[in-house]
This record gives structure tokens, C-alpha cells and sequence, in this order.
């Protein structure tokens, strides 16, 4: 065991000297995937116990982030599809992440936090705890963490959409002049993370090969890393690979 754990920290120490010499995503989004199937592989009596274990994974990797100089990471926590799984596995899950935002948001963490999300889909406590963990964290500069809560990505692009003509509304923009305001750099500016860079490199655990609605405005010229291992079993050595894998890409940003 003792020669494996030497043989295991040697190959760490390489990918990490790989890492650093070649280029960086500056913003890291992941599908945080496969707490649920981690716990019935593990044995676990409840999928509840797989949601805490993959809630007390997340600040192990925003560690990570902040030793590799990484400035922001949005975190897919709970989709708008999740919203309508049964209450008895809803309920802990929702009281797992309100725990997980709440630690996030500690007086002792560095970051500030920002709900990417539908909060008016999302039980009152819920959102509350996620409007306090923004205002708490507001004047802190370190890693800027999304935590997407009740997020979906149509139903992003379609708040978007909405709000913009609201605001068209106000201004009195007859419908021709609001059809003529509709474009891409008008959408983005009431996208939940406006004001943001999009995401550099997407990373999905769990060895599902698709974004299932995660940030589909933001992610047009992402780069895109499947990783087979669940999100509670991601390893730093794993998150190392993603980034060995795109410092190796050519980004062409859609040319």
C-alpha cells in the first residue's frame, strides 16, 4: 500500500508540473454528477448520505481552484428537473445544499457567492438561504463561486428573454422596437450570470457524456471533459487531467 500511495504521489507531482506549464482556465464550471449512484455502490442506506458526501467534496475542490490561480467556479447543485423528484429524497437534498451554501459563505471563507438560478422556483427557505449567503459574501475577493441552485438552462435563456422586454416595457418600446432590441449582447446582460466571463472549461463527473441544460448560453466555446469517476470520488489527480486536457487543446472559439 505504502509503494502504490509513493507511485500515486509521484504521478500527481507530474501532472501537476504538466498543468503548469501550459494555459489555465480562468473560469471552471462542473456538473457536480453521480452523488445518488456513489451511494448505492458504496452501500449507503439513503442517497442522502451521497449528497452530503459530494456537499463536503465541494470545498476540497474550490481549494484546488485557489492553489491553481483559478478566479471563478460555478457549481451545478440542483437543476430545475430535480425540483419535481419525490419529497422524501427532495427534502434532504435541499437541506444538504442549504448546509453546503451556508459553509460556503462562512465568515472564514474568502469567497463571495452568487446564485445562478430560478430562486422563485425553489421553497422560500431555500432561497433565503441563498440570498443570504450573496449578501453576506459581497465584499469578499477571493474565488468567486456560482452556486447554481434551481437551474436550468432553457429556463435561463427564457428569463432572460423575459426580463429584457420587461424592461423594453418600462421604457415604453413599442413591439417593433422591442423585436429590434433583441440581441445576443442585449440576452446576455439579463443572463443570471451576467456581468461574468463564460466558463473556460465545463468538467462533468460521473461518466455521462452530455450538459443536460448547464449553462447552454454560457458554454458556446467551452471546452467540454468527461471524467468517469462520481463527484463524492473526484480526486485532485482528476481535476489535474481535465486541466492537462485543456492546456493541450487549440481554442478556436468557434472559427
Amino acid at each position: 500500500m505504502g509503494l502504490r500511495q509513493a507511485f500515486y504521489g509521484l504521478y500527481e507531482r507530474r501532472l501537476a508540473r504538466q498543468v503548469a506549464a501550459r494555459p489555465l482556465p480562468s473560469h471552471v464550471g462542473v456538473i457536480l454528477d453521480g452523488n445518488r449512484r456513489w451511494a448505492r455502490a458504496s452501500g449507503a442506506r439513503t442517497v442522502a448520505h451521497g449528497h452530503r458526501r459530494g456537499a463536503d467534496k465541494i470545498q476540497e475542490f474550490l481549494g484546488w481552484c485557489e492553489e491553481l490561480g483559478i478566479d471563478r467556479a460555478t457549481l451545478w447543485l440542483l437543476s430545475t428537473d430535480n425540483l419535481s423528484r419525490p419529497a422524501a429524497e427532495l427534502e434532504p437534498l435541499l437541506a444538504v445544499i442549504e448546509q453546503a451554501v451556508r459553509d460556503l459563505a462562512a465568515p472564514d471563507r474568502p469567497w463571495p457567492v452568487h446564485p445562478v438560478g430560478a430562486l422563485e422556483v425553489l421553497p422560500e427557505r431555500t432561497a433565503q438561504v441563498l440570498r443570504e449567503a450573496a449578501a453576506t459574501t459581497a465584499g469578499k475577493t477571493g474565488l468567486h463561486v456560482n452556486v447554481a441552485v434551481g437551474y436550468g438552462g432553457r429556463q435561463e435563456i427564457a428569463d432572460a428573454v423575459r426580463s429584457l422586454l420587461l424592461d423594453l416595457a418600462k421604457q415604453g418600446a413599442s413591439l417593433e422596437e422591442a423585436a429590434g432590441a433583441l440581441d445576443t449582447d442585449a440576452i446576455a446582460e439579463h443572463l443570471y450570470t451576467r456581468g461574468q466571463p463564460d466558463p473556460d472549461l465545463v468538467i462533468r463527473t460521473s461518466g455521462e457524456q452530455r450538459l443536460s441544460g448547464f449553462l447552454l448560453w454560457q458554454s458556446a466555446h467551452s471546452e467540454f471533459y468527461f471524467c468517469e469517476a462520481y463527484w463524492p470520488d473526484f480526486r485532485r489527480v482528476d481535476f489535474l487531467r481535465a486541466l492537462r486536457s485543456f492546456g493541450e487543446r487549440n481554442r478556436r472559439f468557434g472559427s
